[in-house]
């Protein structure tokens, strides 16, 4: 699945999870005016006037769906691995950190959050992407990447999706 070209009127209408103020703050990236959305099944960007703010946006059921992430400010640096629960992608610890984002409607007004180990950068889409160079032979990606790509679309859908849900 790969996501239609959007505007950012509609990159804007898609944040579920976002007070008035946070829609008026949001700064997209300069990349995102230069973005090949056919090869992405999701955006996401950390705000580049606001370093604690980020965004992801994705479709569900055809529609552009986004949300307001949370991100902590730049840490230490760790000698130790994690891995982002999102590209599966094993980094160094210092660039995988719990990322949350409000619930959406009377959940989040309450306070509630949802949070995940995401790559610091939010660049899993690019990570997934950046496996070993095709062989001569190979026109498309090999399995592995497609599994893994796949993997990432599904669980950043799920993460958005559990982000927007209506209380239970």
């Amino acid at each position: 699945m790969c996501m239609r070209a959007l505007s950012e009127g509609e990159v804007r209408a898609a944040i579920r999870n976002a007070s008035e103020a946070e829609l008026e703050q949001l700064s997209l990236p300069v990349s995102f005016f230069v973005t090949e959305w056919a090869h992405l099944d999701a955006f996401a960007w950390r705000d580049p006037r606001i370093p604690t703010r980020g965004y992801l946006v994705t479709e569900l059921d055809g529609e552009p769906v986004g949300v307001v992430l949370r991100t902590p400010a730049a840490s230490g640096s760790h000698h130790r691995a994690a891995i982002c629960n999102l590209c599966h992608t094993q980094q160094p610890a210092d660039q995988v950190a719990i990322i949350s984002a409000r619930k959406a409607g009377a959940a989040g007004e309450r306070g509630d959050s949802i949070g995940t180990y995401m790559c610091s950068d939010l660049a899993c889409q690019e990570t997934v992407r950046l496996g070993r160079p095709a062989g001569p032979s190979e026109v498309l990606p090999g399995l592995r990447e497609l599994e893994r790509i796949e993997g990432l679309a599904r669980r950043t859908r799920a993460f958005v999706a559990n982000v927007v849900s209506a209380e239970a």
